[in-house]
C-alpha cells in the first residue's frame, strides 16, 4: 500500500468504474475482459495507482445499495488479487462495510472516500482500525443535492478550514495517511473550482508529524468545469484536461486523477524535467 511518506514525487492514478452511470462512457467496464484490457493497460501506460468505482458518486447520480456496490465491486478485487497482486489499489467508497469487506478480501488498499466520513459515521473508525491510507475529499450535501451547494464567502479558506477540522478527527481515528481532495466539481461552482485550481497551493497543510505537507489530490479530469468551459463534451477534451492537470502540479497536486494515464505520465515526465534543471 502506497503511503504518504512513499509519494516523493507526483503520481497517477487511473479511474475504472465498474458501474453503468459514471459521468463519462468510456470510463466504464462492464465484463471481466474490459476490466483486464482497461487494468493491463493503464499499469502499461504507467498508473501508479488504480481506482476501482462501483457506486457512482457523480453530481445529480442516486447511490446504489451496499449489496449491489459490493456485487459489482467483488469480481474485479478477484482478478486483482489473482492476476496483479503487486499492483496499487485504492477503492472509491463512502461506505465503512465496503472497506472491511475488500479488506478482507485483499489485504491494504488506500481508500477514496468522497465524503471525508461524513456519509458513515463508521468510516474513520474502520480506517483507522485498520491503517489504511486515506484519501478525504471535501464536498457539501449529496450527489443529488451538491450542486444547489455551491455558496462561500471564500471558498479557499472554508477548505482548508474544512481539512484542518478533518485532520483532527481522522488523527483521533488512528488515521495517519492521509490524502486531500479539495474535490473539483462537487458543491462548486465553475468560478469556484478555478479558484480552487490557482490556489491549489494554499490547501498544503503541514503534517502533524512535522514531515512536511499532506499529499493533495487533483481530479479533474474530463470535468464539467472544462468540458462546459469550452462547450465541448467529455470526449472531446483530453487536452484541455492535460493543461489543467498540468497546472495543478504547478500548484502543489501530488497525484493526478485521471482517465487518460499515458497522457497524465507524459504530463508528469515533463513537469519532473522543468524542477531538474529550474
Amino acid at each position: 500500500m502506497i503511503t504518504i511518506d512513499k509519494i516523493e514525487r507526483p503520481m497517477v492514478m487511473g479511474i475504472i468504474n465498474l458501474n453503468p452511470d459514471s459521468f463519462w462512457e468510456k470510463s466504464r467496464v462492464t465484463t471481466d475482459a474490459q476490466f483486464c484490457e482497461r487494468y493491463e493497460q493503464m499499469l502499461a501506460d504507467g498508473a501508479d495507482i488504480i481506482d476501482l468505482g462501483a457506486c457512482s458518486t457523480r453530481p445529480g447520480s442516486v447511490p446504489v445499495s451496499e449489496e449491489e456496490e459490493w456485487e459489482r465491486l467483488k469480481p474485479a478485487l478477484k482478478r486483482v488479487l489473482r492476476d496483479y497482486p503487486a499492483s496499487e489499489i485504492s477503492i472509491d467508497t463512502f461506505r465503512a462495510s465496503i472497506v472491511e469487506r475488500a479488506f478482507d478480501f485483499v489485504g491494504d488498499f488506500i481508500i477514496n472516500d468522497i465524503s471525508a466520513g461524513e456519509d458513515d459515521p463508521g468510516m474513520l473508525e474502520m480506517a483507522g482500525k485498520l491503517e489504511l491510507t486515506y484519501i478525504a475529499m471535501h464536498k457539501r450535501g449529496t450527489p443529488e443535492t451538491m450542486q444547489t451547494l455551491c455558496q462561500y464567502e471564500d471558498v479557499v479558506k472554508e477548505i482548508r478550514d474544512y481539512f484542518l477540522d478533518f485532520i483532527n478527527r481522522a488523527n483521533e481515528a488512528g488515521i495517519n495517511n492521509i490524502i486531500l481532495d479539495p474535490g473539483f466539481g462537487f458543491a462548486k461552482n465553475m468560478d469556484q473550482n478555478y479558484t480552487l485550481l490557482n490556489n491549489l497551493d494554499s490547501l498544503k497543510i503541514e503534517r502533524t508529524d512535522g514531515k512536511g505537507t499532506y499529499p493533495i489530490l487533483a481530479g479533474v479530469s474530463r470535468k464539467s468545469m472544462i468540458y462546459k468551459l469550452l462547450g465541448k463534451e467529455p470526449g472531446d477534451i483530453l487536452h484541455a484536461t492535460s493543461a489543467v492537470n498540468y497546472i495543478a502540479l504547478t500548484k502543489g497536486a501530488s497525484l493526478l486523477r485521471v482517465h487518460d494515464v499515458k497522457e497524465a505520465a507524459d504530463i508528469i515526465k515533463i513537469y519532473n524535467q522543468i524542477q531538474k534543471v529550474s
